[in-house]
């Protein structure tokens, strides 16, 4: 018997979550703690209060039932049928949610001629990722360190079970969009994105497109509003962006700033 998670959002006609417009599903609860991350208020999976600008306190995120989303997701199918969209489970991370009600939900869109995209940081156990493979449209997979000791000092997670669930929805044929965001200073040297792209030639991963997202600092408000200390981050130039896209399109086609 599954367990329903703890949603804290669905956004509508979402442009950056997938191809086309679509309506974004965002699970509350992640194993990684990321200092930078735009939804603070995911990373507990446990429902919790949040004072709002107006001084209102919100009790953010409450389950639903699989029946409930598919009925959220069903209100615009119209729009993803004109441009190509669908629904898209974010988070938070939804492949460390009660991974049962993960695939009746996948299972119940697809059934209903839904695209379903899973935008995922890669931790989670590899079996649910080769599970999620036969069932999702796509993969949002994001890669925020190509250095293990890096990715455990700003995430608290190594990066090993990251790049191998990686390689694995390659090897079974997934569609993967990969998603790098790029903090100046962090994981934007010249010589820290050839190694990234060394990777991915190495493993032979095959990508539908590459995005890459400089970083912007929506979610510290949000932080302190929660009452944690925010941590600034240096957004990358228009110039060090423009030589990143220029470094990735020279190993991959489909390589957008943003996305």
């Amino acid at each position: 018997m599954s367990v329903q998670p703890n949603i804290f959002n669905i956004q509508r006609f979402s442009t950056h979550d997938g191809p086309g417009l679509r309506t974004t599903i965002f699970f509350k609860g992640c194993p990684l703690r990321c200092p930078w991350c735009h939804n603070p208020e995911s990373v507990r999976f446990q429902t919790e209060p949040m004072p709002q600008a107006d001084g209102k306190v919100e009790q953010v995120g409450r389950p639903y039932t699989v029946p409930e989303l598919v009925a959220e997701i069903a209100t615009d199918r119209l729009f993803y049928d004109i441009s190509g969209g669908g629904a898209t489970l974010s988070g938070g991370e939804v492949m460390a949610q009660d991974f049962a009600f993960v695939v009746d939900l996948v299972t119940a869109l697809r059934d209903s001629g839904f695209d379903v995209a899973i935008d995922t940081s890669g931790v989670a156990p590899t079996k649910r990722f080769e599970r999620m493979a036969a069932l999702a449209s796509r993969f949002l997979y994001d890669l925020k360190f190509i250095n293990d000791a890096d990715h455990k000092r700003w995430t608290g997670r190594g990066n090993a079970l990251v790049l191998e669930n990686l390689a694995r929805l390659n090897e079974l044929g997934a569609t993967i969009h990969l998603r790098m965001i790029l903090l100046d200073g962090l994981n934007t040297a010249p010589e820290t994105i050839d190694e990234t792209m060394d990777w991915l030639t190495a493993h032979d991963i095959a990508l539908a497109e590459v995005n890459l997202l400089p970083y912007h600092r929506f979610g510290m408000d949000k932080t302190a509003r929660l009452g944690r200390a925010p941590q600034e981050f240096t957004t990358p130039s228009a110039d060090t962006m423009r030589r990143i896209e220029a470094q990735v399109r020279s190993r991959f086609e489909h390589v957008t700033i943003g996305g």
